[in-house]
């Protein structure tokens, strides 16, 4: 098991220093943001995305996860959506993961993290949203398997798929082994589920883990590690015994004040309690 940190955090530095930072802090992997201030895949170069991969193979960390979720560069985390209802302003989030996905194959990476759907918007049911959701998919889905580039839904409180039960349920809908789970730790446990218990089932659709605390409340903040309510020795454990082998990422996007800071007191926390 291999820990990264994502530049979410650091959108106030720039992408490279963002990498240094999060390499001299003792982390194995990067989680790159596709979207500004750093790599907004409709306007990268060539030469940018060169860039990056000359930066990470310069201080040796490699790809955790290409972060295609967030999408300030239009409006917002979570808009435009995979089921807006105005037909073109989804598209632009449909035309900005097909970009994603060529950016992350122009990497060497083979996956992506996306929006599980989106909020449903007032006046839709919840069918209505997973139809479009899933055609909004199988707009993306031929790509990502041409490229060899796998789409990692990530299930999110407040968003059309929260729980591990609906990610399943959305499987069934898809048809494509190239559609599978960002596991984000911290999201389950804020809608009432237990990650560690979560590995298990979700266990051969999951290529990546998020991983930050959450409060007690179970409110959807991510938190440092250790200063949450979360049980993080007991997911992690969960992780060692089945021999994952893959990335952690931890994601802490709201300490952008102290993204530095932040990045080495979560390491010292996996250092401390024996997890790297």
């Amino acid at each position: 098991m291999r820990f990264g940190f994502s530049t979410n955090a650091f959108r106030e530095y720039q992408l490279e220093d963002a990498i240094e930072s999060i390499a001299d802090a003792g982390y194995d992997g990067v989680e790159i943001l596709l979207d500004e201030p750093h790599l907004y895949p409709p306007d990268a170069t060539d030469e940018e995305r060169e860039r990056v991969t000359e930066v990470l193979e310069r201080h040796g960390i490699a790809i955790s996860n290409a972060n295609a979720f967030m999408l300030t560069a239009i409006e917002g985390f979570h808009h435009p959506s995979y089921i807006e209802p105005d037909e073109e302003y989804r598209q632009r989030r449909i035309d900005y993961t097909l970009a994603a996905l060529e950016t992350a194959a122009d990497l060497g990476h083979d996956y992506i993290s996306i929006e599980p759907g989106g909020p449903i918007p007032d006046g839709k049911s919840r069918e209505w949203a997973l139809d479009t959701f899933v055609d909004s998919l199988e707009q993306v889905i031929p790509k990502a398997e041409e490229l060899g580039v796998d789409l990692l839904v990530e299930p999110e409180p407040d968003l059309l798929i929260e729980t591990g039960e609906e990610f399943l349920e959305l499987l069934e809908r898809v048809d494509s082994p190239s559609v599978k789970c960002n596991f984000d730790a911290g999201h389950f446990y804020s809608v009432g589920e237990d990650p560690a218990e979560l590995v298990e089932p979700l266990w051969e659709h999951t290529e990546h883990y998020h991983l930050e605390d959450i409060p007690a409340d179970r409110t959807h903040e991510h938190t440092q590690l250790g200063d949450g309510a979360m049980d993080i020795d007991g997911f992690l454990a969960e992780l060692e015994d089945r021999g994952y082998d893959g990335f952690v990422t931890v994601e802490l996007y709201p300490y952008e004040e102290t993204a530095i800071e932040t990045a080495q007191e979560a390491m010292a926390y996996l250092e401390e309690h024996g997890w790297a």
